[in-house]
Formats: C-alpha cells, structure tokens, sequence
C-alpha cells in the first residue's frame, strides 16, 4: 500500500481531465493505486431518501443501477453520523465513508482495503471528501448522477417541481445549518422551499401552489422564479411578496399560492418574515414545541388592493424553527404528531429531522399522499460559533451550540 502515491490534486487534476460521467472512475483507480484498493464503489442517495444506488464499482459486474435499503444498512449509519465504518473481511478491512459537501449528503465511498490505520482511514476520508466536490461540479453537466437519484418514475409535473428546489436539500454554516425535503403527492400538488445565502442574510422560503398536476407545478414556476428574481435584485422582503403577487395576477390564469418568506440576520438580530396565507412555522426552544404566531396575510395571485406586512421573529442560540405545507399537518397526514417528534429528534442533524417527519407523514398517509408535504428546518447556532470543521461536519463548538437545545432558553 502506498498511501503517498498520487496526491489529492493529482485526483482532482485527473478528475477535470476525465469526462464528467467518468470522474468517479478515476476516483476509483485513484484509491486502488494508493492504497490497494479493491470493490471501490460510489453509492448516490436516491430522491426519497430511502436507498442508494450503487452507480459504480470496480471488481463487480453488472452492477451498475443495483439499489440497496438504506434502513439498517452501514450506509444509513454513515449518512446519519457523518462518520467512517468500517468491517474486517476475508480480504481486509471494508469501509464506508460519507460523501458529504457542505451538509449536503451526495452519497457514500466504499471500498476494501488490505490494512487499515488511522493516518489510512484520513487520507480515504480526505478522498471522498474531494469525490463530494468533483460530483457537485459534475452533475451541471451530465443526467448520470440526477437519472441515478430515482427510483421510481416521474411525471411530468414533478420533473418541473423538482428543478425548482435548490440543488443542495442542506447548507451547514457557523451559525446556522438548514435542511429541506418535499415529499410529492400521487397528484404532483405544487409545493417548494428554497433558500440562499449572502455575506449578511440566510434567505428562506416555502411555497404551496393551489391545485395539482401540471397547472400547480407551472404556478410554483412562476412563483419561484418572481421570488429568486426579487431577491437577487436586492429587493426587500415586502416587495419580493408583491412581485410574487404580481407575477401570478399577470401570468398565473387564476392562480393562487401560499408562502412563507423568511430573511434571517447572520448579525444574530432576528428574523423578518412575510405570512401569504401559509400555515405557521414550529419552534424548538428549551425542548418545547410551539406554533409560532403570525398575522396572516392574503395569498399570492388575489388582486385586492392590499400591503404585506414584514413581521419579526426573535431567533436565540440553540433555537430550532421548522416550515411546513399544509401536506404535513392535513386529511390523511394529521396521523403523524409533529410536535411529539421534533421533541424527540431534538438532537439530531436537521437533515435527519426532515427525514424524520416526512417519513412519519408517509406513514400515517400509507404512502398515498393527497397533497405535497415540504419541510424546512432551520437550527441557529448563534454568532459566537464562527467556524465549521469541513470534514466532519460541524465544528465541536458548533455542535454542542446546538446539543445544548435543551438546556436553554
């Protein structure tokens, strides 16, 4: 085993040379020729968070496309802790590793090695910390990674849907760490979030298009599209609302929509956020849950004279507040007790939360949603944690910023 053998910026040199469906190939001979690996495979977390698909692998045939479970799996384990695991074989020590930029959980690196040691296990962790980088870069230009995400069909009003949601469903910073997850209908029911982030301000956004199939999903299009137009022209949140608004009264034929607009003050003072008929956001403070309260104003695409109202929200170190549809709380889905559960995931990364309370929903629907169900969890960390460890994670000050939920407040 020669760990010293190519380099990291010989892979990611290598990598950008390579066609951009054949990077994780190069990754791949990379590790074999450092540190004699063998049966090194990429598995990409599909759509719904439940299975990976084994996209590639050296020394299996035919394996291309094969899907595993990830409930109780190895893999399962290193999404949700973000840390290696490892097994002893007949020909080593197998490994898993997570695949992981920014949060953002691509999928897992495993691999077999001869002998493993911890400077070994570093340098593999380095490895698929850079594949994360290279699939980010790679899935603007080819389907292979968006085609090995589905496994089940998709219609045409949920292909729209999905281009509209941002192309990371998490983003971990210092001071804050924000997860998403839409889980569509049987009748695509036109739901969204998105987010961004600039040097001063996390901007937030839910979205409920009225209606189903196709003509739902192009209202969510015009929506979204006002909305990411508004923000990026500086505009502020009111006029982002009413841009929205207006974009529906001349476009949407009738159109109506909810929202929830949120603009989060890195600066630790507070948030300001618009109501457009939308069903109010869940705080976790001190490890009780609460709705939080706001004025309602009227939805997006009503051509009454009327003004939105920019409302405040305090926003304190610890604190964890959760956007949701209506998806997530009606008809079938009020089976699932959402408040019992964000108390009972309190210490848990927001993006096993969101998976935690989509999964209930599905379940108390049976898996036969009438209406889309979208969550959004934002945690606050706070302004005194100021850094991230990119390879774990999180920051130990960032994280015990959070696990201390509980306790404060």
């Amino acid at each position: 085993m020669d760990g010293d053998g190519v380099g990291l910026g010989d892979l990611l040199a290598a990598a950008e040379s390579a066609p951009p469906m054949e990077s994780v190939e190069v990754v791949a001979r990379n590790l074999e020729k450092r540190f004699g690996a063998v049966e090194v495979s990429f598995l990409l977390v599909d759509l719904v968070g439940e299975q990976v698909v084994r996209l590639t692998s050296t020394g299996r045939d035919g394996c291309d496309q094969e899907r595993v479970d990830l409930r109780g799996s190895a893999y399962e384990e290193v999404l949700r802790t973000q840390r290696p695991w490892r097994e002893r074989s007949d020909d080593g020590v197998r490994v898993v590793l997570p695949v992981t930029n920014r949060g953002d959980c691509v999928g897992v690196l495993e691999l077999t090695v001869p002998t493993l040691d911890e400077e070994t296990l570093a340098q593999l962790g380095e490895a698929a910390h850079a594949l994360a980088y290279i699939m980010v870069t790679d899935r603007r230009f080819t389907d292979l990674y968006h085609v090995g995400r589905r496994t089940t069909p998709m219609s045409l009003a949920a292909e729209i849907q999905h281009q509209l949601l941002p192309s990371a469903a998490c983003c971990e910073a210092a001071r804050f760490t924000v997860a998403g997850a839409l889980v569509p209908a049987d009748e695509i029911g036109g739901d969204t979030y998105d987010y961004a982030l600039d040097r001063e301000t996390l901007h937030l956004s839910v979205t409920d298009a009225v209606g189903h199939h196709v003509d739902s999903a192009l209202t969510a299009t015009l929506l979204v599209g006002a909305l990411r137009g508004a923000r990026r022209a500086g505009c502020d949140l009111a006029e982002q609302a009413q841009r929205a608004n207006q974009a529906l009264l001349d476009h949407g034929r009738g159109a109506l929509a909810t929202g929830l607009l949120l603009r989060v003050d890195l600066d630790g003072e507070g948030i300001e956020l618009v109501n457009a008929g939308h069903p109010a956001p869940l705080r976790l403070r001190g490890g009780a849950v609460e709705q939080v309260r706001l004025g309602v104003d009227m939805l997006f695409g009503v051509s009454a004279e009327h003004a939105y109202r920019v409302q405040r929200l305090d926003l304190c170190p610890g604190d964890r507040l959760v956007l949701l549809t209506d998806g997530m709380i009606e008809r079938n889905a009020a089976g699932a007790d959402l408040p019992a559960l964000l108390r009972a995931t309190a210490d848990l990364h927001p993006r096993e939360v969101v998976r935690a309370l989509t999964g209930a929903v599905r379940n108390a629907s049976r898996d036969r949603l009438q209406d889309d169900a979208t969550v959004l969890c934002l945690d606050w960390h706070g302004t005194g944690c100021t850094d991230r460890q990119a390879d774990t994670g999180a920051d130990p000050d960032t994280a015990s910023c959070t696990r201390q939920r509980n306790a404060k407040h």
